[in-house]
């Protein structure tokens, strides 16, 4: 029903929702969670067309271009991922396209968003659209799992959002928003928990308008229920069906269960210099950050004289050693402490780095983002 003021006075609500569309719920008959959730589709639809951020992806959601943006939102910020997926669709503007680019300069198309197996995956799968799909992504759902770096979200969010076919699309954002909906108290890291969930808004979405659906979902989760901070409930086209919120639980839902504390390794970052040449090299083909290049760097943490020891058994000429700071990067799984140094050498190593001009460092050598804050030192940016 759509609330007026008397309406939004009387229930209690705040006074900006007056004139939402909002569904009111008998006390003597509430809804049960699937009913819960087909009471949603109609506030939140109304909530989407009118309040939907302008997204480059969006003014142009072809199947290809929605795959591309998808991938890149995994991990990763909207806002941070604007640029990039300009760029991206300049270069790459088609599967083919995708299908034929050389690994490295894929991969400096990718610098910085991280995750790189994410890339290598696009690529693996653009082959594959190629060879077996006459180059278009398929209008199925199924098939869509079948293709490379394509999970189930993924999937999800090209089949409804490019095609119009009526499957979920679950990330993170609508785990949040559809446990606080139904004040669930499961924990959301478990894959069980989000196929009940995706099995629960597939019975009940609607069927003419699924893409809109999903993403109305996760631009709540992005803008209204938003995570790591507290939701913006007066803002919400789920006020009055949210239990979590009546039932004063919004700080402990979604449940997540406590992960194990990450591993700190303690590194070296050793920044070799002669003239106008910087030395890199080439990362191992698997494992962390494979087949990325880096600056050269060496476990535990190293003072002024250690690193000078070490470069001098190495056959280096060294003139001078200034301290290029400490920086940090999260990985999953693991955290690199670092320990930076600018060296310069009387002579390039050739028989054991990759000496490369800064021109070449930032157009052709995909540096990963572990080393931002060294890019900088080196481009004299800090």
């Amino acid at each position: 029903m759509k609330i007026d003021d008397k309406d939004g006075l009387d229930s209690g609500m705040p006074g900006n929702l007056y004139g939402r569309l909002q569904v009111m719920e008998s006390e003597k008959a509430p809804f049960d969670p699937p009913g819960r959730i087909r009471a949603a589709a109609a506030p939140l639809l109304s909530w989407y067309d009118s309040h939907a951020r302008i997204l480059p992806w969006r003014e142009r959601p072809e199947p290809y271009r929605v795959w591309i943006s998808e991938i890149m939102l995994q991990q990763t910020r909207v806002e941070a991922v604007k640029p990039y997926f300009g760029r991206f669709m300049e270069a790459l503007p088609d599967i083919g396209a995708l299908a034929q680019v050389e690994e490295e300069r894929l991969l400096k198309l990718w610098e910085g968003l991280g995750y790189y197996n994410r890339a290598r995956n696009l690529k693996k799968a653009a082959v594959t659209v190629v060879e077996n799909y006459d180059g278009r992504l398929p209008a199925s759902y199924e098939e869509l799992l079948k293709l490379p770096g394509i999970g189930s979200y993924t999937a999800g969010a090209i089949a409804s959002i490019a095609y119009g076919i009526p499957v979920p699309a679950v990330d993170g954002n609508v785990l949040r928003v559809v446990s606080r909906l139904l004040a669930s108290r499961e924990d959301i890291l478990k894959p069980s928990v989000k196929r009940r969930m995706e099995d629960c808004l597939r019975a009940v979405m609607p069927q003419k308008r699924a893409g809109a659906f999903n993403q109305g979902l996760i631009e709540i989760g992005a803008i209204v229920c938003i995570p790591g901070g507290q939701p913006r409930c007066d803002e919400c086209p789920l006020y009055s069906l949210c239990l979590a919120r009546r039932q004063g639980l919004l700080d402990s839902i979604p449940y997540r269960a406590p992960k194990k504390p990450r591993k700190v390794e303690e590194r070296t970052v050793l920044l070799l210099e002669a003239g106008d040449m910087v030395a890199i090299e080439k990362r191992a083909d698997k494992g962390l950050l494979a087949s990325l290049y880096q600056f050269p760097n060496v476990e535990g943490r190293l003072t002024p004289q250690e690193a000078d020891r070490t470069l001098k058994a190495l056959g280096a000429g060294v003139k001078d050693i200034v301290p290029a700071g400490e920086a940090k990067h999260v990985f999953s799984h693991v955290e690199w402490h670092m320990t930076g140094y600018r060296i310069l050498l009387e002579h390039v190593m050739e028989e054991r780095y990759l000496f490369v001009n800064r021109r070449e460092l930032r157009e052709k050598y995909p540096i990963p983002n572990a080393f931002s804050a060294y890019i900088k030192v080196i481009n004299g940016e800090s």
